[in-house]
This record gives C-alpha cells, structure tokens and sequence, in this order.
C-alpha cells in the first residue's frame, strides 16, 4: 500500500494534467491559430517554487515545453547552483502559446490565460512565486519596475486565492547578451533557498 503522503502527489499531478488538457480544448487566445501547440508548464505538481516567464518562444512551440532553449538551459544550471533540478520546480509562462515571431504577448492574450494560469497556482500551491522578467513582473506588478526590485520578496493578492509571495529575478534570456546582468541574475538566484526557508518559517 502506497503511503499517504505518495497518494497526495500523484493526486496532484494527475489533477494538474487534467487542468492543463482542459484548458488547452478550452483555452479562447487567439494565439492558438499561429502557434503549433500550447505549452502548458512543465515539472513537479507539488512544487515549493513556481517558475513563471512571458510566453513560449519557437524552441517551447516546437517541443510544447517551457524553457527548453538556451534560456532554459541557463535556468537549468542556476538550479543546479542551488541543488534543485527541473522536476523539483515548476516551469510555466504567463501565456501558454507563443506569439508570432516572438512579439511582446497582448493584453487580450494574457486575459485569455490567466484563467488557466490561476488555477495552476491554486492546485500547486506553491510557497514562492519566481518571476522570470520584466513582462511577468508586469503581469502581477504593473507599477514596479524590475530594476528595482529583482532579488525581493513582494506581496499580493492573487484573484481569489490568497496572498502569494512572488520573488522577481531578471530573465536568463537578457541575462546570457547583458554580462552585468547576469552577474546579478545569479547572485539574486542563489538567495533563494533562503528566501525559501524564511516563508516557510513565516507561513501560516
């Protein structure tokens, strides 16, 4: 007989697999006429941290997973400077489909996603919410400005659910062509497992 705590994660994995095919019969972005296919979230559906960027570009169209190019792999070896791997977080974009040529997603096309986005938040749960960019920044902060406030906690309500704490990082994108950034991409990404255990201490 499985142990409970075993029964628990499998349930939630099946339920964010349900979600996420859902959503992509349901799902009304106009984007979904130019992509190839949607490109749901990727990893551990009982994840402490969430991972979320823009919107895929043409290796995620391609593959219909989130960051798998050179982005990704930088992500992947950040994670790895901290001893988490892929299937310890969970990957996702506040679009789930990529825009033509890689254009800034419009703001219709976050609406049309952001259902589908909360409800991946509310199933995973998760204690830290890392932004990946000024453009998901913006999705949840649209009065700050990633200059300022990569490397700190920041606090809101989100929807229905309860107050999240989110944790803004510049993207590994900009951060492989910026030398100075990336510098403080990965100092502000080694701080959070310490960011990490501070919540939990702090949660509830």
């Amino acid at each position: 007989m499985l142990p409970s705590g075993t029964l628990f994660r499998m349930n939630n994995a099946l339920q964010l697999a349900e979600i996420n095919a859902r959503w992509v019969r349901d799902c009304t972005c106009t984007l979904k006429e130019s992509a190839t296919q949607a490109v749901p979230g990727d990893g551990n559906a009982n994840a402490q941290i969430l991972f979320i960027g823009e919107a895929p570009g043409k290796s995620e169209d391609i593959d219909g997973r989130p960051f798998v190019g050179a982005a990704g792999k930088f992500l992947n070896e950040m994670l790895a400077t901290i001893d988490l791997k892929r299937e310890d977080v969970y990957i996702t974009n506040v679009v789930k489909y990529r825009p033509p040529d890689n254009r800034d997603p419009l703001p219709e096309e976050v609406a049309a996603c952001a259902p589908w986005l909360a409800e991946q938040v509310a199933l995973i749960d998760p204690t830290l919410i890392v932004l990946l960019g000024r453009h998901a920044l913006e999705r949840f902060f649209p009065e700050e400005k990633i200059s300022l406030v990569h490397g700190t906690i920041l606090q809101k309500k989100m929807g229905d659910l309860d107050t999240r704490n989110f944790y803004a990082l510049y993207h590994p994108a900009a951060a492989l062509y910026n030398g100075g950034m990336r510098g403080v991409l990965l100092e502000d990404f080694k701080k959070i497992p310490g960011v990490l255990k501070h919540l939990e201490a702090t949660r509830d």
